[in-house]
């Protein structure tokens, strides 16, 4: 079967309907998709661009949620210096109250005194975030990264605040104070506890001995707990910048894909029209025949 021959005037209107068809779709699917690129194939440097910029962002997105872990990691140790220094006061008290107490009153006071200690391992070893606990410990440590590579980051390293540790290194060696206080368990007085210094020949310097090393644990932990804050400032911070950077990240690829859905909306009901008179055209072109046809008849 041989092609079928339209006048010039016919494939000219065809065509150009044709062409407004092609454009009226390429307008819709952008109206749907909200995309004026949305492959290789619409405009190849305008979106292998965008893609960079997607896959950047992406990245950051991963380093934003570690930033977000490692901020909870901190919080969770400050917690734990906070319920520390908390129990340190108390075990001060005691100490102060053991100046005026009898032996009875004093074996009390000695229980009393243990037992906060042993509720303070208790809550520092609590204080961990997903099995990292930066002050039950000296050997832990916590590196949040800023980007793909290992040049910006935040090292935090962990502080054993126990008491086993912390009175320890605070303790004065005067008057008895750390004989009586420490053992493998953790703060424990002696057998006697607090009643051996009524044999004492110096029980006010024990005390006063006690009180200091306290007083110096007491410091020990707030400045732990100043370091941690600080580094939650950083790191809250850090995340305000990455949220900013991901978003113009994100703004800069829309900028390259995304369709302007008023023009978009001006150039549908364009073709629209276009549309409309290219029919009209193609009906005119299709008369012209017809008058020639009515003189054959």
């Amino acid at each position: 079967m041989s092609d079928i021959t339209l006048t010039g005037a016919s494939r000219q209107a065809l065509t150009s309907l044709q062409s407004t068809q092609e454009l009226l779709g390429r307008t819709q699917n952008r109206l749907t998709s909200g995309q004026k690129v949305s492959s290789a194939i619409d405009n190849a440097v305008a979106y292998f661009k965008a893609k960079g910029l997607d896959d950047r962002s992406s990245d950051f997105s991963d380093r934003k949620d570690e930033i977000d872990q490692g901020i909870s990691s901190l919080k969770a140790a400050i917690n734990g210096t906070t319920i520390a220094d908390s129990l340190l006061k108390q075990m001060k008290g005691i100490v102060n109250s053991v100046r005026t107490a009898d032996s009875s009153t004093r074996a009390t006071l000695t229980s009393q005194f243990n037992d906060l200690a042993k509720q303070m391992n208790s809550a520092l070893t609590d204080s961990s975030y997903q099995g990292l606990n930066l002050v039950g410990n000296s050997t832990a440590s916590m590196t949040v990264y800023f980007n793909q590579g290992t040049g910006a980051a935040l090292t935090v390293s962990a502080q054993n605040l126990s008491t086993s540790v912390v009175m320890t290194n605070n303790a004065v060696a005067s008057a008895g104070a750390v004989s009586m206080l420490l053992s493998s368990g953790g703060v424990t007085a002696q057998a006697a506890g607090f009643s051996v210094l009524s044999d004492s020949t110096s029980p006010a310097a024990v005390l006063d001995s006690m009180q200091n090393m306290l007083s110096t644990s007491i410091n020990t932990v707030r400045a732990s707990a100043s370091r941690l804050g600080g580094n939650i400032t950083f790191l809250n911070t850090r995340l305000d910048f990455t949220k900013n950077y991901i978003n113009t990240m994100k703004e800069g690829s829309g900028k390259l894909t995304l369709s302007d859905l008023n023009e978009e909306g001006a150039n549908m009901v364009a073709l629209q029209t276009r549309q409309q008179i290219g029919t009209q055209s193609l009906s005119l072109a299709g008369q012209q025949a017809q008058s020639v046809l009515s003189l054959l008849r």
